[in-house]
């Protein structure tokens, strides 16, 4: 008979493992510094947040001299453009135009670039469509990914973009549709205007709609197509790190997440991937306190049952309310084969969704 251990020893080896977990440095470190920002006591930069999040799923290892280094590159390179090339916009805010310009070049179009005595065709970023969610490995999301290969998707392509507007000294609006973060920004020729990295076009607010899972309560709430500010932007990257930690420690108990979540909902209060995943949350310490009653929670008459212990039936009570909430606000979940179809639609029938306005006047 094999030697076992003794239950007290078990449970001590557990719950160090979880309480491991909880007080994972590299998390709260990132989790501190975003908080910082919101509060105004370390200077905001998108850029740090963003990599902080990253450092922390890669525990310390993340190269963030080489990547600070990558990102002054393209800061160099889009001062380059703005100094050799006068756009055609007449209007007052034409220096900042000039700007978002220059970025977007980087981003999507090929450009030739001097050297010597050669002149070396430069490559933009690219779209990868394998692993578009992150589902095998997180990080298919993230910017230093990209900055690697050169590969992203509409998670990584409009932080980067943000980023390098920021290098530049202006701002960038991420916003959000189903599944998808894109940029908005606001200029005195036309006003809004929406900048789609992931196809490299100027997409009219109709692309949006096209996709049949935008509610108009949606866009009232401000769930989808809002033109997010710098601290709603530091709610992402809240998300961002709750996801992360679930990735890294998948049997944690939800007090980390759930931290990271309620500040993300604290200054972003309709933003529905928080929402939804605090509610998933809830939902899996639901699960577990099912379990610890040894009842099984996809039987009906189990939850009747768990419902009499205070504990199980707030985190039910809980449940429904939120998730009820993300249905009022008008929030739809598209499924992801449809959304990658609606992508390539962006592609295939730019001509029916572009706005012909906006390419004579910033893209040249």
């Amino acid at each position: 008979m094999k030697n076992l251990l003794p239950l007290t020893i078990l449970i001590w080896l557990l719950s160090s493992g979880t309480a491991k977990a909880q007080s994972n440095q590299f998390y709260n470190d990132s989790y501190q510094t975003i908080d910082n920002m919101l509060e105004g006591k370390q200077k905001y930069s998108f850029k740090n947040a963003v990599f902080s999040v990253e450092e922390a799923y890669y525990q310390g290892k993340l190269d963030t001299v080489a990547l600070n280094k990558e990102i002054e590159f393209l800061k160099r390179f889009a001062q380059s453009i703005l100094k050799n090339r006068d756009l055609e916009y007449k209007e007052a805010d034409k220096e900042k135009v000039s700007k978002y310009s220059a970025v977007y070049s980087i981003m999507c179009r090929s450009l030739p670039i001097a050297y010597k005595d050669t002149v070396i065709q430069y490559k933009p970023f690219a779209y990868d469509f394998t692993d578009v969610f992150g589902h095998n490995d997180l990080p298919n999301l993230f910017v230093s990914k990209l900055l690697i290969t050169k590969k992203g998707n509409c998670n990584s392509m409009p932080y980067l973009y943000k980023i390098l507007s920021e290098e530049l000294g202006v701002e960038a609006n991420l916003a959000l549709a189903p599944n998808h973060v894109y940029i908005k920004h606001q200029i005195k020729s036309i006003g809004w205007f929406n900048t789609e990295l992931t196809s490299g076009i100027f997409p009219e607010d109709g692309w949006l709609m096209a996709s049949g899972y935008i509610h108009l309560d949606a866009i009232k709430n401000g769930v989808f197509m809002k033109a997010l500010n710098n601290k709603e932007s530091l709610a992402l990257c809240l998300f961002d790190l709750a996801q992360a930690y679930n990735r890294s420690f998948p049997g944690n108990n939800g007090e980390f997440v759930l931290k990271a979540l309620n500040r993300a909902v604290e200054v972003y209060p309709n933003f529905a991937k928080g929402l939804i995943l605090r509610a998933e949350t809830h939902k899996k310490q639901f699960e577990k306190q099912m379990h610890y009653q040894n009842l099984d929670p996809n039987n009906s008459a189990n939850i009747k049952i768990a419902q009499q212990d205070p504990k199980t039936k707030e985190l039910m009570e809980l449940m429904k309310k939120e998730y009820g909430h993300i249905y009022d606000l008008g929030y739809r979940q598209m499924p992801e084969d449809m959304y990658l179809d609606w992508l390539v639609s962006l592609r295939t029938e730019r001509n029916k969704y572009e706005n012909k306005k906006l390419i004579n006047n910033f893209d040249k």
